[in-house]
């Protein structure tokens, strides 16, 4: 799996210290909300040049490590 951080980067200079593609203002969230909606990683890079392929892997790997901290995101019983 890629590691994510070589290529997402937190600044509180750039976008409020928001999680965002390392040389780019583009926050994490816009590249997950736009793999949610159903784009895919050609949609989104054609959407924003300044990413790069390794961007969208990286978005998706932090995502994937966020996934297995259950104290991040508490799962609701059903």
């Amino acid at each position: 799996m890629i590691s994510w951080q070589d290529f997402l980067i937190s600044d509180p200079n750039i976008c409020g210290g928001e999680l965002c593609a390392a040389g780019t203002r583009i926050p994490i969230t816009v590249i997950l909300d736009n793999l949610a909606e159903g784009s895919t990683k050609d949609d989104i890079l054609g959407s924003y040049p300044s990413l790069r392929p390794e961007h969208v892997d990286a978005a998706l790997a932090y995502a994937a490590e966020l996934a297995h901290e259950e104290r991040l995101v508490p799962i609701r019983a059903q």
